[in-house]
């Protein structure tokens, strides 16, 4: 059987674990090489050690902080370096520190933007410098319906991710003479993911702490809030989001740049 994205070349940031990690692994299932560029370069190894165990496909690691400009060229040159092209690059890395904003720490505050919305500007630039000559390629970038509506105690994250969306637009327009797509991915609540059920620094216990669900007691008490948000009453899942970033860069999708695609079970509808 054919695979969707056979023989082509994948950049994910952030691709060492979580999210990150079921992408590239999905992406070397779909038929990519997978490079794997992640801060915690132990994590990304074992990810490409998965790759190279479950599919056929070659993967490389490569420490990788985003909010660095020398070593987003250097990912960037690596990858062609060793593949000769970059066909789709999934922009994922990223943190959030959830704090009510009278309180807001203002160099946390600063370091979700340089991390969400200044580190996807590099990824971009630097995909868009590769992909330019080829006359082709596909940046997704991973943003959350947080992109799309306001969230309190929350307001670091949601600025960066809205601006996330006004830079996808941005480079659609400008890379769409040159055969480059440009979309986002809008997940839901990730609610089964460690990013949220970490039990020291998870999502749940960071909402707790920070009151954002009103009369919330437990982490359970906030976990039901927030099904309760939910349309079709689940989380998204990895795999949700991974069906999305295969359909957005495949062939299917050769007609669509410049839109941020809602997976949240109806949550948010825009």
């Amino acid at each position: 059987m054919t695979r969707t994205l056979e023989n082509q070349i994948a950049i994910v940031t952030g691709g060492a674990q979580g999210l990150g990690q079921a992408i590239s692994l999905r992406l070397a299932r779909e038929g990519c090489h997978v490079v794997v560029a992640d801060m915690k370069e132990e994590a990304a190894q074992a990810t490409v050690a998965e790759i190279a165990k479950t599919t056929d496909r070659r993967a490389f690691a490569l420490k990788t902080d985003v909010t660095q400009e020398a070593q987003v060229r250097a990912l960037f040159d690596r990858a062609v370096e060793t593949f000769k092209q970059v066909d789709i690059v999934v922009a994922n890395a990223g943190i959030l520190i959830a704090e009510p904003i009278a309180e807001a720490d203002a160099e946390k505050w600063r370091a979700v933007m340089n991390a969400n919305l200044f580190g996807n500007f590099l990824t971009m630039k630097h995909a868009c410098r590769v992909m330019k000559p080829q006359r082709r390629g596909v940046i997704i970038q991973i943003n959350s319906k947080s992109g799309k509506k306001g969230s309190a105690a929350n307001s670091a994250y949601a600025a960066s991710k809205f601006g996330g969306i006004g830079l996808v637009q941005s480079v659609a327009l400008e890379m769409a003479p040159h055969g480059i797509r440009c979309n986002a991915i809008c997940p839901g609540n990730l609610l089964d993911s460690p990013l949220w059920a970490d039990p020291n620094n998870g999502l749940f216990v960071q909402y707790l702490r920070a009151g954002k669900v009103p009369g919330a007691k437990t982490i359970e008490d906030v976990r039901q809030a927030y099904v309760n948000q939910v349309p079709m009453k689940k989380g998204c899942t990895y795999d949700d989001v991974c069906d999305a970033v295969v359909f957005l860069a495949s062939d299917a999708a050769s007609y669509i740049t410049g839109i941020a695609l809602s997976v949240t079970g109806g949550q948010e509808m825009n």
